[in-house]
């Protein structure tokens, strides 16, 4: 192995390692360096679709800032939570096996840590610095005998170590400190620095926290990055919806995500967001949503179990109510599947439930296969020739897409051209599902959309979306973290931890 590496883990989960990651390999990248990322073994089912299979979200976008196509590599292990104990594995891209903590860990230690290990040496033989990213807390104790993705693969890379802690949810200090007090000997001397995320406020209120921080660790702080609302790229982990703000009203229209369960790829619908006259809320109890004109059925890691639930919180009355009275309702993969007629899972790939009745606002059927499929693709909206691009991931089939409501026209998969119709609506067009995500990515689709909820609203439309360049606006996003990044961090002094030279230049990437 002949790369450089720096990790990044943290005092907890959600305290913004996957954001210092991104940042890390785009302040990299567009200075020169060859630099890629890498986390072992991630934990979420907001997965991207690559060659080769699927990977966490998070890598997928760290990727794309450090201007690369996503690799496999690059997260060799994904666990995709199907229950509060149970995951499916995916290793090398490929779904495996199923395990919960009690059960298969043998089996899960010995197919993943070989996994994790070519697969850093791999990109160790490409690239000059891999930058590697932790999971959870640096010193989850309790689960030191498990962990194979912070302190092993540290000590594989030979790799110093930056600790993030987040400031906004307060005991940042106490989290630091205890932290490195409950790191082994030769876990502490990898720890080179600290930085704190989230902070509010005047920085000199600060200082003196700082000082004394470095004096009781002997650490550094090597900066404060201030809070900042929305930076722009796709989250990682679901636990950021319950923190979701809603576009304040007046908004034209007004759109509700239900928040499954398990929900799946929730970052399909950031697009929204984007929308000046759209506000987006995501929602768990019937009883306290709005009045909404778009309703959104997301996709899930567990279709039938996410069903139950919806049902039994009351969901489905209310999707007739809302339908009843001319609200949109779009399903997305697993949400897809739900609108269906019914869904049949006799070889039980992901549910007990052999057969189970769907709620029947589309005349499709899904049936659950062994394999999953994970594919790119490019597709044409059949009523106005717009194109989407994104990707399928799942294992339930649909049956019963028909040439007079099918939505869409696969024109190409995986980069080879291809025919094929893709989605239903229903006779009015107002209930239609479909397996791409991505849809709302594409800024001129999203609008169409948007535009026809408000027109069955008597509404003007907004102006049409030119069909711009997703990548250029993406790069945008990555450029001005990088810069922001930049401004509150010493690059200089992280760059020398890592053994490389800085020398900051602005640059296509």
């Amino acid at each position: 192995m002949s790369a450089k590496s720096l990790m990044v883990m943290g005092t907890a989960s959600d305290v913004g390692k996957s954001v210092v990651v991104t940042a890390l390999c785009r302040s990299f990248a567009r200075a020169g360096h060859a630099v890629v990322p890498f986390k072992a073994q991630n934990m979420s089912n907001n997965a991207a679709v690559c060659e080769g299979g699927e990977i966490g979200r998070a890598q997928a976008v760290q990727a794309e800032a450090a201007g690369l196509p996503p690799s496999v590599l690059m997260n060799p292990v994904l666990l995709k939570p199907s229950s509060d104990l149970g995951s499916q594995v995916v290793i090398c891209g490929r779904a495996r096996f199923h395990t919960t903590f009690r059960d298969n860990y043998d089996r899960y230690r010995a197919e993943a840590w070989p996994a994790i290990r070519q697969s850093y040496e791999a990109l160790a033989k490409r690239f000059a610095l891999i930058v590697i990213e932790g999971a959870g807390g640096a010193a989850e104790i309790n689960l030191r005998y498990r962990d194979l993705v912070n302190w092993p693969v540290a000590e594989l890379a030979d790799a110093p170590v930056l600790l993030v802690a987040d400031i906004d949810r307060g005991g940042v200090f106490a989290s630091l400190v205890g932290t490195v007090e409950l790191l082994a000997p030769e876990e502490r001397r990898r720890v080179k620095g600290f930085i704190i995320n989230k902070f509010r406020g005047h920085r000199e209120l600060l200082e003196s926290g700082l000082r004394l921080l470095t004096e009781r660790t002997g650490i550094p702080v090597l900066g404060v990055l201030p809070y900042r609302e929305n930076l722009g790229i796709a989250e990682e982990d679901a636990v950021v919806l319950y923190r979701h703000r809603p576009r304040r009203p007046p908004t034209a229209v007004t759109c509700g995500v239900l928040h499954l369960p398990h929900i799946a790829n929730f970052t399909d619908f950031d697009g929204l967001d984007k929308e000046p006259d759209v506000s987006v809320h995501y929602l768990r109890d019937p009883g306290s949503a709005p009045a909404l004109d778009l309703v959104i059925l997301p996709g899930t890691k567990a279709t039938v179990d996410d069903l139950a639930w919806l049902r039994a919180a009351g969901w489905e009355e209310w999707l007739n109510r809302q339908r009843a009275a001319g609200a949109w309702i779009v399903g997305v993969c697993g949400g897809y599947q739900m609108l269906g007629r019914r869904i049949i899972d006799r070889d039980h790939v992901e549910s007990a439930e052999p057969e189970t009745a769907g709620l029947g606002l589309l005349s499709v059927e899904t049936i659950f296969d062994p394999e999953k499929l994970t594919r790119t693709v490019r597709a044409v909206h059949r009523a106005t020739n717009l194109v989407v691009a994104g990707y399928e991931i799942h294992a339930g089939r649909i049956h019963g897409v028909n040439e007079r409501n099918a939505v869409f026209k696969i024109i190409e998969r995986d980069g080879r051209v291809a025919s094929e119709l893709e989605g239903l609506a229903s006779a009015d067009g107002r209930v239609f599902g479909s397996s791409i995500h991505g849809l709302f990515d594409a800024p001129a689709f999203r609008r169409h959309l948007i535009n026809a909820v408000r027109a069955s609203k008597g509404l003007a439309p907004l102006e049409s979306r030119p069909a711009e360049d997703v990548e250029t606006e993406r790069r945008a996003t990555y450029d001005s973290l990088a810069d922001w990044w930049e401004a509150c961090i010493d690059m200089r002094r992280i760059a020398a931890l890592a053994g490389v030279a800085w020398k900051p230049r602005a640059g296509a990437v």
